[in-house]
């Protein structure tokens, strides 16, 4: 019974609605279309403003997600650390030795060990400097690449799997050669996936990155993968005994990561979205502006013959509405376009354009029409019916 009493409210509110502004949005219409060519630019003035705000979010989210792809592929729940680390990209020069991942591999409770040493060089590439994530991996423990686009992983130590992205930029291909960490190496494999806004991902053996660090047995992290009936949370309160460690869940390492690489760029992409913002609102209530003193005359005339400030606020509030509902719709058909340009033109910066992002944006457009519609609506609402018959 519930039910149907809700969905009788529901049905009595929205019919309510539709008669409240359906003569409201005829005269909004029909205002609008006396001027097509600047409704048309209004539209696509916001389309535009929030085509930059949701890109942007985009980005935002390209780059969280370039931060974690290389651990969200890793097999394991659990991360051994060296003390004091709180990120893969902490930049301490400590590192796990051979005996501690021993220490952990005998826990019980610990079904996988998986030992990552991770640096971040510097290659000379056609004249230009490429930072490049070298990721020293062992085969029979995994932490390699994930998806190969073209050869095989490395069985030598002068072996190496590079990102395509880099790769294709710089015209390299298998059997070329690259110098990073002062060790020359060649490519024997191009994998996807594999590209970040703080330096692409190399793959190579293990005993050739401990090479250039000079630290053999040594790794930057441990990736440990409990055993059944074990929880990750109870395995990481065990490992937290082991002396000259730092145990995090690998969801949290993640999140310190993502955090790490949003935090330096979230200053700027928020300062651009609130100024995309004040723009795209101050095109609304421009051309919403200049609509109304258009027809201050109707209004006016309105006015005397008996029709309320509300029925005023309604007509400009729907034409309002109108600018940023279409601007909207094709402000993320921009967005799609725009990241589809950059993956093309630039594909090392992911662009990912998530439907909460979307959503979000459809409102702050439906928003941006409200407020832009704010001061012609006030204009509307005080204008004396006298000022039409003195002209």
């Amino acid at each position: 019974m519930a039910p149907v009493i809700v969905n009788s409210l529901v049905f009595v509110a929205l019919t309510a609605f539709f008669r409240l502004f359906a003569s409201a949005a005829r005269l909004a219409v029909r205002n609008l279309l006396q001027d097509r060519l600047r409704f048309a630019l209004s539209v696509v003035a916001v389309a535009l403003a929030l085509m930059l705000i949701l890109f942007l979010l985009g980005l935002r989210a390209g780059a969280r997600r370039s931060a974690v792809v290389y651990l969200d592929n890793v097999a394991g729940s659990v991360a051994v650390l060296p003390p004091g680390a709180r990120t893969t990209g902490s930049g301490s020069a400590q590192f796990l030795s051979r005996e501690t991942a021993d220490a952990v591999s005998a826990t019980e409770g610990v079904a996988r060990v998986t030992p990552v040493l991770i640096i971040m060089g510097f290659s000379e590439l056609h004249g230009t400097k490429e930072g490049i994530k070298l990721v020293g991996y062992d085969g029979a423990f995994g932490g390699g690449p994930w998806k190969l686009k073209q050869g095989r992983e490395p069985t030598k130590d002068d072996e190496v799997v590079l990102d395509r992205v880099i790769a294709s930029r710089h015209r390299l291909g298998i059997g070329d050669s690259f110098a990073v960490g002062g060790r020359t190496l060649t490519i024997v494999g191009l994998s996807n996936e594999t590209a970040s806004w703080t330096g692409s991902y190399a793959f190579a053996r293990k005993a050739a990155v401990e090479s250039i660090v000079l630290e053999p047995g040594a790794a930057s992290l441990l990736v440990v993968t409990p055993s059944a009936g074990t929880t990750p949370a109870g395995l990481a309160t065990k490992l937290q005994a082991l002396p000259g460690t730092n145990v995090l869940l690998k969801s949290e390492l993640m999140d310190n990561d993502a955090a790490l690489i949003v935090g330096i760029i979230d200053q700027i992409i928020l300062l651009m979205v609130a100024a995309a913002f004040v723009v795209g609102a101050l095109v609304v209530g421009m051309v919403i502006y200049t609509a109304t003193n258009e027809r201050r005359t109707e209004y006016g005339i309105l006015k005397a013959i008996g029709a309320r400030n509300a029925l005023l606020y309604r007509v400009v509030t729907v034409q309002s509405l109108a600018a940023g509902s279409l601007g909207a719709v094709l402000g993320v058909g921009f967005a799609f376009a725009m990241g589809w340009l950059v993956a093309f033109a630039r594909p090392q910066f992911l662009v990912l354009i998530e439907p909460s992002a979307i959503a979000l944006t459809i409102v702050a457009g439906l928003i941006m029409a409200v407020a832009g519609g704010l001061v012609p609506a006030r204009s509307a609402g005080r204008l004396a019916p006298a000022e039409v018959f003195r002209r």
